[in-house]
């Protein structure tokens, strides 16, 4: 087997460097080949895996958080490579709807020894992603929160809690046409969460439900909320009893279209871009992902 590390090093407040030492000394005793790249700007790690996967089959690991996931995702879709997480970002929320002890030191090691198994795949607008997209005052919050992580000490669920802090002063609901498979919703709505995987946002559990090989989304519909009130959505956000809100409404279904009267931000696995309308698809079965060593 081929190993391929996609390492993004300015990741994790730049800590990403210290998994290179621990790559090396695992496969000093294996006689598997593998190679290390470092990401060196944004949409580098997708020109790295194509470069890769093109030409031969790898197992390719993303070290780095989950904008870089999203980067190597796109690089694998529609090669026979497969794909690994070694969470080493600030928010690391994808992982936690593949294993449970993703912050065991021995992380890397079970990754390596892992199985491969077929999960989901979801594109929005065109663009791949794995975990969930949303759109509205999450995506705002993701826009600020990345302005925040960039400054200094500030890490995490505390750069999260900034960044909602900051778009609770600017943050307007939008009124929004959505369409779940054949069923048709016009609401305005505070934010709107297409989900395969179970939570965003540095350990938001908005789709507490949700599984990465159903071949179904977990769609969190947020009505209308005041500013005050919104403050009080992101603790059940984070403990996963939104649901039990009325403004609230979970529903499945495998196609998702969204249209804003306004541009509205969407946010892709912590890339965030702005948008009038977007088209959310499953595609069941499509990708292999790591499934690491059970300890």
């Amino acid at each position: 087997m081929k190993h391929l590390f996609i390492i993004n090093p300015t990741a994790g407040k730049g800590n990403t460097s210290k998994i290179i030492p621990v790559i090396r000394k695992i496969f000093d005793n294996r006689e598997d080949e593998y190679i290390i790249e470092l990401t060196e700007y944004e949409g580098h790690a997708t020109e790295i895996v194509k470069s890769y996967v093109n030409k031969d089959k790898y197992r390719v690991y993303s070290v780095g958080g989950d904008g870089t996931l999203n980067e190597v995702l796109n690089g694998i879709v529609n090669s026979n490579s497969s794909l690994a997480v070694i969470p080493s970002g600030t928010g690391n929320d994808f992982i936690k709807s593949i294993t449970e002890d993703y912050k065991a030191e021995d992380i890397i090691l079970r990754t390596i020894e892992g199985q491969e198994e077929l999960i989901d795949l979801a594109t929005v607008n065109g663009r791949f992603f794995i975990n969930i997209a949303s759109v509205g005052f999450d995506a705002e919050v993701v826009y600020n929160t990345i302005k925040f992580k960039k400054l200094p000490l500030i890490k995490g669920k505390f750069a999260y809690i900034l960044g909602i802090l900051a778009t609770l002063f600017t943050y307007r609901s939008r009124n929004l046409s959505i369409e779940v498979d054949n069923k048709n919703i016009n609401v305005k709505a505070t934010l709107l969460a297409v989900a395969n995987g179970k939570c965003y946002g540095g350990g938001m559990l908005v789709a507490p439900k949700a599984k990465v090989n159903d071949g179904m989304f977990e769609v969190c519909i947020v009505k209308h909320l005041p500013k005050l009130k919104i403050a009080g959505l992101f603790p059940l956000l984070i403990r996963g009893e939104h649901e039990s809100m009325d403004v609230v409404s979970m529903l499945k279904g495998k196609l998702v279209k969204v249209v804003s009267d306004k541009d509205i931000a969407i946010n892709i696995d912590g890339e965030v871009d702005k948008v009038k309308e977007a088209c959310f698809e499953i595609i069941p079965n499509k990708i292999e992902i790591v499934m690491p060593k059970k300890i």
